[in-house]
């Protein structure tokens, strides 16, 4: 039975996937106007720690009155989780350290965790997919963002006999970009703050996307959902259109970018000069797979694949991803097949915090996307060697020393380490970080 299909047996059966829906930001949002007209779906509650700003949100989305007055009005999380007949937990609050502690949470009463908020996953998501293993629910990724999408083209080219050669996405993509602040991030983007501020769109959670933060996390996310390895220094970012992805991204001893086969790896939309890839890949993401024999290639060549010059490489791309339009799939699969659409299996890519500037002693850290550090996509084995402070735990902490632009911080850099569950189990990953 097909997966909508088995949603609409629920709903005719009078029992709804009941879903806590924790942050209510534009990923979130765009998942809630899908959700109310999915039959089989049932939003229980949206918690949110501004409850004003979450029905606005949803009243945006297309919510009638008489449906948010069904909803409890709640900023509480963990009084959330208590309500009846849940199934499934939406962790959407972008926050490393809520995100774990909501997730942890929710598997400690039995329910499935899809974890939006990346930003916890690559701090700590192999630790808390073995909580979730021993309590014996899901915790996933997020179908619709892309490291998700990109697991299912690598799960589909392993399934079908093909090594992987790389996967990853597209984005936009400049060096100048890292620099990049929230006051500068809607100026590189073309749009104006008016025209950001009425999307509801967050300076800092955009610039994220810019300074390659975000990039470096979902790279490291689907690492270590799928085993694939991560470059030594960081992604290359290298320009790429559709038609080249199988040429640019494939060993160098093959004439390609990478340092071997079988890694993430990021394409940008434009040439370092400023000028557009034709045929890019902003929005999508990719796979490139090798011919495993001399008769598959032939086959590539025979139904029209465009390969690289040797004829052995090809790729297999999806132009676009809908966010949070397409989050129930994600949702339908952990309730009724109790799967996950890619969850961390091991620690093998981390984002360490990076001097966007030269930074003073005494100086605050502000986290991903804001002013003074990027996350750089790093080996989960180097991360362990050098002590190097993760993206993740790099915000509210305080500088003992100056930092040079581009140095990457260490744990010895800040004054006090961040306490708590996340940064407990971040320790635990530590000692298996293989590269």
């Amino acid at each position: 039975m097909y997966l909508g299909e088995r949603l609409a047996e629920r709903a005719r059966e009078g029992r709804p996937v009941r879903i806590l829906v924790i942050g209510c930001g534009k990923f979130a949002t765009m998942f809630l106007a899908q959700a109310r007209g999915t039959a089989g779906l049932e939003i229980a509650a949206v918690v949110d720690l501004d409850p004003g700003r979450a029905r606005a949100n949803l009243r945006a989305a297309g919510w009638p009155e008489e449906e948010l007055a069904r909803l409890p009005r709640l900023a509480d999380a963990e009084a959330a989780l208590e309500l009846p007949d849940l199934e499934v937990v939406v962790e959407a609050t972008g926050d490393p350290l809520a995100g774990t502690r909501h997730a942890l949470a929710a598997i400690a009463r039995g329910l499935h965790v899809v974890m939006v908020n990346v930003e916890a996953d690559v701090l700590c998501g192999p630790a808390i997919a073995r909580r979730a293993r021993a309590a014996g629910v899901v915790y996933g990724l997020a179908y619709g963002d892309q490291p998700a999408l990109v697991c299912e083209l690598v799960d589909w080219a392993r399934s079908c006999g093909f090594p992987v050669v790389a996967a990853g996405k597209g984005t936009k993509y400049l060096p100048a970009y890292h620099a990049s602040t929230p006051d500068t991030v809607w100026q590189h983007y073309g749009i104006t703050a008016e025209h950001a501020a009425a999307s509801g769109m967050n300076p800092k959670m955009f610039n994220s996307f810019l300074d390659g933060t975000k990039s470096a996390i979902e790279m490291a996310a689907i690492a270590n959902a799928t085993g694939l390895s991560v470059p030594r220094d960081g992604l290359a970012f290298p320009p790429a259109g559709t038609g080249d992805l199988a040429t640019v991204l494939r060993p160098r001893a093959e004439g390609g970018c990478l340092e071997a086969a079988g890694m993430v790896e990021v394409v940008s939309c434009l040439h370092r000069d400023g000028r557009p890839v034709a045929d890019d890949l902003r929005w999508g993401v990719y796979v490139v797979i090798e011919a495993p024999g001399d008769y598959t290639a032939r086959c590539f060549r025979d139904y029209g694949m465009v390969t690289d010059p040797s004829g052995r490489y090809t790729s297999l791309w999806r132009p676009y991803h809908l966010i949070g339009l397409e989050l129930g799939i994600s949702v339908a699969r952990a309730a009724l097949y109790r799967e996950a659409t890619g969850s961390a299996a091991a620690w093998r890519g981390d984002v360490a915090a990076c001097a966007k500037r030269d930074l003073a002693a005494g100086e605050v850290l502000d986290g991903e996307g804001g002013y003074r550090v990027w996350g750089k996509l790093v080996p989960a084995a180097r991360a362990a060697r050098e002590g190097l402070l993760p993206i993740g735990l790099a915000h509210g902490v305080r500088l003992r020393r100056a930092v040079a632009a581009g140095e990457l911080l260490t744990f010895a850099d800040i004054e006090e380490p961040p306490a708590g569950e996340a940064a407990a189990l971040r320790a635990e990953l530590e000692p298996e970080g293989d590269g």
